[in-house]
């Protein structure tokens, strides 16, 4: 069976920083996943490009330092809201049976307690924003909410994380200039195809799982066509971010370049059937959403 392939590949690291905390602690840091960065930093970068991207020069520090607290807050909260739907599927799935909830290390009040918690703190940094920056956050609540529930019936689950995850890329340029424009749309749909193509590879590491008990995402429905949908994917990314470019200097355009020439090794390289690299090259867009940001900063400088 796909559980025994898989055997012994858990979602939960055994060691790290989180295994020094408190006993009754470490459940909730491990629901949160604050012992996993990488969610947090692809959820903060779009907000970093956007705030760049709306910036006469310098990004503000200050906005920098709020949505970095306000997404390790919100990523939380909604790795709490997943674990909650998802209780019942985690527990039959080799990766994820190992997660605080299924394996009865949190009560799903317990769950829902670490949540509000985790909402409040985001909260309390969304009110430091301009009252239309406070509306567009709210909205964001909505993509939040239903996300966990499209695995059950949309082969395309990704598209819905896209719409979450990048929520930042409308969110910063609104908290910057108190509106929205064009830029900040085109950056947002270049960030959900983003989302899907390293949504797509995170989701081949429990295709076979995730076939067995009845789930959907795109890793499945693609199939062997998975390679060339992440090369359109990656490709239609750097398309919507060249698209929020325009009228920065020439760094931005060297550094979309090396975020491109990333992309095309990632999808000519990568070894679908290796879960193992599948995980290694998801983590690798936290690089390349780096090189897109000093891109931003640098062209919105040069302009």
């Amino acid at each position: 069976m796909a559980a025994e392939h898989q055997q012994g590949r858990v979602d939960i690291p055994a060691s790290g920083w989180v295994a020094a905390a408190p006993g009754w602690l470490r459940p909730y840091l491990r629901l949160a996943r604050l012992d996993r960065s990488i969610g947090i930093w692809l959820l903060l970068w779009p907000c970093w490009w956007s705030l760049a991207l709306a910036a006469d020069g310098w990004p503000d520090p200050v906005l920098l330092l709020l949505f970095a607290v306000g997404a390790l807050a919100m990523r939380g909260a909604g790795c709490c809201w997943n674990d909650i739907a998802d209780r019942d599927l985690d527990g039959r799935v080799a990766r994820t049976r190992t997660r605080p909830i299924p394996a009865g290390e949190i009560s799903v009040i317990g769950a829902g307690v670490c949540m509000v918690a985790l909402a409040l703190a985001g909260l309390a940094v969304l009110l430091t924003l301009n009252r239309f920056a406070q509306a567009v956050g709210l909205i964001s609540l909505a993509p939040v909410a239903i996300y966990p529930f499209m695995k059950r019936v949309t082969w395309w689950p990704q598209f819905f994380l896209g719409l979450a995850f990048n929520w930042g890329a409308l969110l910063g340029y609104a908290a910057v200039r108190g509106e929205l424009g064009w830029p900040a749309l085109a950056l947002y749909l270049g960030g959900i195809a983003w989302t899907l193509g390293y949504d797509t590879v995170y989701a081949h590491q429990d295709r076979d799982d995730d076939a067995l008990i009845g789930v959907k995402s795109s890793a499945l429905r693609l199939g062997r066509h998975s390679r060339p949908a992440l090369a359109l994917f990656y490709s239609l990314a750097t398309a919507g971010f060249a698209l929020a470019g325009q009228g920065l200097g020439w760094p931005f355009w060297l550094g979309l370049a090396g975020l491109a020439l990333h992309f095309a090794w990632q999808t000519a390289v990568i070894d679908l059937d290796d879960p193992a690299d599948c995980l290694a090259k998801f983590r690798a867009n936290h690089g390349a959403a780096a090189i897109l940001f000093v891109g931003i900063v640098a062209g919105r400088l040069a302009a």
